[in-house]
């Protein structure tokens, strides 16, 4: 009989010997016992036969000695069928039943049979014990987690997690050496945590403001959880998902903004006292924001009406530093800053002209903040105040140079450089001055051109305004705030009692819309209707007859007919002005895709859309469709050339 045969025989001897043992603590004690006498006798056979293992083993490519022994025990003890079977079962009852408040008596036995898996290999330690002992805790946990959500609150049942965290994991740190405390740890955060703590249950805890159970689902995922933050992550942004904005509030342009920033408001405060300002959660709220603010396609412009209000009726007692910092972190995240800038200069426009700003400060420190976001496109700002600055310098040196003027008759006058301001150039923003004005305004405009031989000025009437005194039939007086056509309409009742549509729309030239909204501010609008006409309808009419209403009361001195606040765009506007932006945009491109060509020389088309969009970015996002266009274009005038072989490749022509 071979020595191989000799030694499978014995070992069989000894599994029998196993079997036939007691089961609970005196079969592990059997196990144990056989186990450590056949390594020693093992090893000292190894010890023996050490030269053989060198020399004839190696030569043959036969199995050595102590692998040899450990092999057999492997395949005749401890795989045998009822061996494994009861082995398997008496340790895990044991390590469960010591989590739920069994004493184990010999834990030094347990560490015995641990080390004999260990030395036979990494591989039976899993298989034997550590797959199944995972599946028995994870029911174990997910059964506890259930009990707990059924009797505590949230509050609780995170606290009762963590004590489960601290107990186990001194539990198994007596088996340090063996059992992997990560991977049980693992386990039971995934039947706690992370498949019970849901976008659902997020959304209440910052509904209700609850930071400190917030600060400890953050604890738990980042200390507890595989890869915990990450997860957490996705978490928040399914949570973020949940808080959208009302579709109700993004009609309104104030209750659209003010909702963002108290929902931003919240959120930093989340980030600062529960999240440990973690940067990779920043980034995922952000994101959201971000998600939100493009989603809504008036957000340019609802940003820039909110900014509009703020910036005239002030900030009522609250900081406007801060206020503007946070409405810039949102332009921030905007898309179409381009798009921002169009209705901002127009509505930065009727502030600076109507004298309606509340804090000269606040629109300058605005400007600085746009630009260092934004970038130098933003520039165009800052030429706006500066012209309001200098415009007044100019005006004082006219009326030095005038002093004959009386006080009762001022003219104002802005000079805005062509280029930098939102004005109309059409003939629609034309009209006939009353000859009073048109005195004062000529003599400016000698004055001006005499200082600036090489300038020349054309006059904006459809956006100034005036100040005059009217004397109704009763004999009251009052101080009429007027736009200049209100004006100019006003005026034609010094030397007519009753005009009609016609004769008002000669005289005054004014273009028939413009005519028609101002005859409509001054008629049919309730308090405010100086004038009445014929027939008195709910409807301004060609063919209507007009007249001082000699009646007209308030119980105010001053009257304001002129719109003052930035109005939302008509949906004819809002087409105009995309087409506008859509406009201004290819010169951008074109440029953006020549300085990018003449230092690469050439590019493939996939590379040429990826750098344009990151040249342009800051400012808008192009449409990769556009950017094609656009290569197009600059082909066609030869700045680029397509490669001969591959028509996917672009050359620049010096």
């Amino acid at each position: 009989m071979g020595s191989v045969s000799i030694m499978t025989s014995h070992v069989k001897e000894i599994s029998k010997s196993i079997e036939e043992a007691a089961e609970g603590d005196f079969f592990l004690e059997e196990l144990s016992r056989k186990w450590n006498d056949y390594k020693m006798a093992i090893q000292t056979i190894a010890n023996i036969l050490i030269y053989m293992d060198r020399t004839y083993v190696r030569k043959n490519d036969k199995t050595p000695i102590r692998d040899l022994g450990l092999n057999l025990w492997r395949d005749n003890v401890v795989y045998s069928a009822q061996i494994q079977s009861q082995l398997q079962n008496t340790l895990v009852e044991l390590l469960h039943g010591e989590r739920i408040g069994k004493v184990i008596n010999n834990k030094g036995l347990i560490r015995s049979i641990f080390m004999m898996l260990k030395y036979l290999g990494d591989s039976d330690y899993e298989t034997l014990l550590e797959i199944r002992f995972l599946e028995v805790s994870a029911e174990y946990f997910r059964g506890e987690s259930q009990k707990l959500i059924e009797c505590c609150d949230f509050s609780d049942y995170i606290r009762k997690v963590e004590n489960h965290l601290i107990e186990e994991m001194i539990r198994v740190s007596h088996y340090s050496d063996f059992i992997c405390g990560k991977k049980i740890v693992n386990v039971m955060c995934k039947e706690m945590i992370e498949n019970r703590i849901e976008s659902s249950l997020l959304v209440t805890l910052f509904l209700d403001d609850r930071y400190e159970d917030l600060r400890n689902v953050y604890m738990m995922f980042s200390r507890y959880v595989s890869d915990g933050l990450h997860k957490l992550q996705k978490v928040v942004r399914n949570t973020s998902q949940q808080f959208l904005t009302d579709p109700e509030k993004l009609k309104d342009p104030m209750v659209f903004v003010q909702d963002l920033l108290d929902k931003k408001d919240k959120y930093d405060s989340i980030l600062d006292s529960s999240f440990n300002n973690d940067e990779q959660c920043h980034a995922v709220l952000n994101s959201f924001f971000e998600y939100i603010i493009n989603m809504n396609l008036h957000s340019p412009e609802f940003l820039s009406l909110f900014l509009d209000v703020k910036l005239r009726k002030g900030f009522e007692g609250l900081s406007a530093e801060i206020i503007l910092d946070k409405v810039v972190a949102l332009i921030r995240l905007l898309h179409e800053k381009d798009m921002f800038l169009k209705y901002y200069k127009k509505h930065l426009a009727k502030r600076l002209l109507l004298g309606k700003t509340a804090s000269e400060d606040a629109e300058r420190s605005l400007v600085v903040k746009l630009k260092r976001v934004c970038g130098n496109e933003f520039v165009v700002l800052e030429k706006m105040i500066v012209d309001m600055k200098t415009s007044k310098e100019m005006l004082q040196g006219f009326y030095k140079s005038h002093t004959e003027l009386s006080d009762d008759r001022k003219l104002s006058v802005q000079v805005l450089t062509s280029g930098s301001w939102p004005i109309s150039r059409t003939i629609h923003s034309s009209c006939n001055l009353p000859i009073e004005v048109s005195v004062l305004s000529e003599k400016y405009k000698s004055y001006y051109l005499g200082l600036h031989t090489h300038k020349k000025l054309s006059w904006q009437v459809n956006m100034g305004n005036a100040e005059i005194i009217a004397t109704f039939g009763n004999g009251h007086k009052h101080e009429l705030h007027v736009s200049t056509y209100q004006m100019c309409i006003l005026m034609l009742f010094n030397d007519g009692d009753q005009l009609s549509y016609k004769d008002i729309e000669k005289a005054t030239k004014i273009n028939s819309s413009d005519l028609m909204k101002c005859l409509h501010s001054m008629v049919l609008v309730k308090g405010k209707n100086i004038i009445k006409k014929e027939p008195m309808n709910g409807h301004i009419g060609e063919d209507d007859v007009f007249f001082v209403n000699d009646m007209f009361k308030s119980k105010f001195y001053k009257i304001k007919l002129e719109t003052v606040a930035a109005e939302r765009e008509s949906k004819h506007e809002k087409l105009q002005t995309r087409k506008n932006v859509d406009e201004d945009r290819r010169p951008q491109i074109d440029a953006a895709i020549v300085r990018i060509m003449k230092f690469k020389k050439q590019l493939d088309h996939n590379n040429i859309i990826e750098e344009v969009i990151k040249e342009v970015k800051s400012l808008f996002l192009p449409n990769p469709t556009e950017i094609k266009k656009r290569i197009e274009s600059l082909i066609e005038r030869d700045y680029l050339e397509r490669d001969n072989n591959d028509n996917n490749l672009y050359k620049y022509l010096a």
